[in-house]
């Protein structure tokens, strides 16, 4: 069956609307990104753009407060959202009977929120936030390490130096002036995509955005993010962390370049191959030969507006060991590249990766958004697998050797002598 194209579309207010047939199951999948998220936050209001993920579910202009989730659920709908240092993204897959409650919902929330900000939804939601904080990083082992390696790797100030979560005292600080201003600058529909996958006639879906999103005022021109610039390390910074953990881990992070680039097409894949997996040289070096590791992992996280980065984490009890083969394993990736086999599996796992996001109107309509939001153009989901397969081990190598230098990054340990 012939693939279906995608129909685009921007409303006078700015929104940009994509819609993709898909008719193998009745449902729809609705999905919008906007173009905030806490690479946008100022100093000393860190954690906004996440704790505004959480009030836009208490209600709005015409949704009373618990109603946007109770009315999905009555719906028989799956339902979400989540904040990134790029975006908010806001999301929900129902059967196509309810798309239009969906959108209304959709709707509603963009363009009467603040009639529901009010300071005990704040409060509340502020607590959400703050006890989140406790269970996911605070009280749980290792669980700072990412936001510490973020702090470590970019200079105080960067927008890449905070994570999304934010800080206790600058969420205790926040106020309902601040949540409606944030709104009012980042919530816009010149700043959002909404993107439509489903068991759809496409008119018929655009004219439902139409009618339900036409109305919302356009609102201001969001103002431009602060730079976020970037290159990699040429030192190594180390934080020695004193808490009680169940074992000594060591914890890495390297900047990279940016998404839309052949580079971090590139280090994807040499990271896939240091440590994508049970398969991977660094484990089949730490934990299955040496066993100097019970854990080890590597990857990428992809950002489109400054410096991706690679991060590398190791469980073990000699953490200075840990350290040597480390570089032991990079100094030798960069001197011989990956071999054949190796540069096919990554770019296969790659693949597989991209098949496992498209295959659902849940994970497409998410990748329209993704690319019409942070490249301005949602067929660009479609070429990812060539993009990967475009690579060859000498990319690889190159871009290791660079990038990813033995003794240049920064590093946080928990427990044991580094």
């Amino acid at each position: 069956m012939a693939e279906q194209p995608l129909h685009e579309h921007t409303l006078g207010n700015g929104l940009r609307v994509v819609i993709r047939e898909d008719h193998v199951v009745p449902l729809a999948a609705v999905n919008i990104w906007y173009g905030v998220g806490s690479r946008h936050e100022q100093a000393g209001r860190t954690g906004l753009a996440h704790l505004f993920e959480h009030l836009m579910f208490q209600g709005s202009g015409g949704v009373a407060e618990g109603e946007h989730a109770a009315l999905l659920e009555a719906a028989g709908a799956t339902f979400n959202a989540s904040t990134s240092f790029e975006r908010t993204n806001y999301y929900e897959t129902v059967p196509v009977s309810h798309l239009e409650l969906a959108l209304w919902l959709e709707a509603d929330r963009m363009g009467t929120l603040p009639a529901a900000l009010t300071q005990a939804n704040l409060d509340n939601q502020r607590d959400v936030v703050k006890n989140e904080r406790r269970q996911r990083y605070d009280n749980q082992p290792y669980g700072t390490a990412f936001e510490r390696l973020c702090a470590l790797t970019f200079p105080a100030g960067h927008p890449y130096a905070h994570t999304p979560i934010g800080s206790m005292d600058d969420l205790d600080a926040t106020t309902l002036t601040d949540c409606t201003d944030f709104f009012a600058t980042w919530y816009a529909p010149g700043n959002a995509v909404l993107s439509i996958v489903g068991d759809v006639d496409p008119a018929a879906a655009l004219a439902a955005a139409e009618r339900y999103f036409g109305p919302v005022p356009a609102g201001p021109a969001a103002p431009p993010a602060r730079p976020a610039p970037g290159d990699r390390l040429a030192e190594l910074r180390v934080e020695k962390v004193d808490e009680e953990v169940p074992s000594p881990a060591y914890f890495a992070m390297f900047p990279l370049p940016s998404d839309g680039t052949a580079e971090i097409e590139a280090l994807d894949h040499a990271l896939e191959i240091l440590g994508g997996g049970t398969g991977s040289r660094l484990y089949d070096r730490m934990v299955r030969r040496d066993e100097i590791a019970t854990e080890v992992w590597a990857g990428v996280t992809r950002l489109a507006a400054g410096p991706s980065v690679a991060i590398v984490e190791a469980i073990g009890p000699d953490l200075g060991v840990l350290a040597d083969v480390l570089d032991e394993e990079l100094a030798a990736f960069a001197t011989e590249g990956p071999s054949h086999d190796e540069t096919v599996r990554a770019v296969a796992q790659a693949e597989r990766a991209y098949l496992a996001q498209t295959e659902t109107v849940t994970g497409l309509a998410d990748g329209l958004s993704h690319n019409a939001t942070l490249f301005g153009d949602p067929n660009r989901v479609f070429t990812a697998p060539e993009r990967a397969a475009a690579v060859d081990a000498a990319d690889i190598r190159a871009a290791a050797a660079h990038w990813l230098a033995p003794g240049a990054r920064a590093v946080v340990t928990y427990g044991g002598a580094a």
